[in-house]
């Protein structure tokens, strides 16, 4: 009887129990704000990983503008002066002489177009000793083919002048030898000649020597020499552009 008594009080005490907690559960629900919070739909959506960072925007640059060439007019002066001694005992026509630039060349807005140290290729085109007393000067041409600047070469036309040269008197040699001799021969013809015996002979070959020596030192070659170092002026005969 007593056991039967004790089920029903645990039967009732289950019962109560899950009545209130239902009740309990449905009120706190209710109680709840269950709205979302607002999205904005119109913004644009990033697809990027966020450890990934945004490239930067590369702009092309605008090329730079080109230099303007610049020019030297026709009849600019180009002071150099000679690397090596030119000879014309030893240089011949054809051969290939350089000079230095020994001062910068401006143009008329005083910018520096060939500066000091510019190379400048030229050609021996003619080149002769001095045959006689008369020719003071005998006989050498330059022409200026090419100046060196920055490392880059430009065609010129222009005139050059050796404002040092000299001539150099030769020795004496086989030539001058044979001049003397031909002189004296002629005096012995004339002494005989003229005198018709040995004596005069004689004395008409010293006066044919003489005057054969004379002639020998009046023809007697005289070289051309441009000493190292010495000026060589040279003046545009057109433009240049660099």
């Amino acid at each position: 009887m007593a056991a039967k008594r004790l089920a029903i009080l645990a039967v009732t005490l289950l019962v109560g129990c899950g009545g209130g907690g239902g009740d309990t559960i449905a009120a706190d629900s209710l109680s709840r704000d269950l709205q979302r919070v607002p999205v904005d739909s119109s913004a644009a959506l990033d697809d990027r990983s966020a450890a990934t960072p945004a490239r930067p925007v590369v702009r092309a640059q605008p090329p730079k503008p080109a230099s303007a060439p610049r020019r030297l007019g026709y009849g600019t002066v180009i002071p150099t002066a000679v690397d090596q001694e030119i000879n014309s005992r030893r240089n011949k026509s054809g051969e290939i002489v350089t000079t230095t630039v020994s001062a910068n060349v401006t143009d008329s807005r005083g910018r520096v177009i060939i500066p000091a140290g510019s190379k400048v290729t030229m050609t021996i085109t003619e080149i002769r000793e001095s045959e006689n007393k008369g020719d003071k000067t005998g006989k050498l041409t330059l022409t200026p083919t090419q100046v060196a600047v920055g490392g880059r070469s430009y065609p010129l036309t222009a005139s050059a002048v050796a404002l040092d040269r000299h001539l150099k008197d030769r020795k004496t040699n086989a030539g001058d030898v044979a001049k003397v001799g031909a002189g004296a021969a002629a005096g012995a013809i004339v002494g005989r000649v003229v005198g018709g015996n040995t004596k005069s002979a004689v004395i008409g070959g010293v006066i044919g020597g003489a005057v054969g020596t004379q002639r020998a030192v009046e023809t007697q070659d005289r070289d051309v020499v441009v000493p190292a170092g010495s000026r060589v002026q040279l003046t545009l005969q057109s433009e240049l552009t660099i």
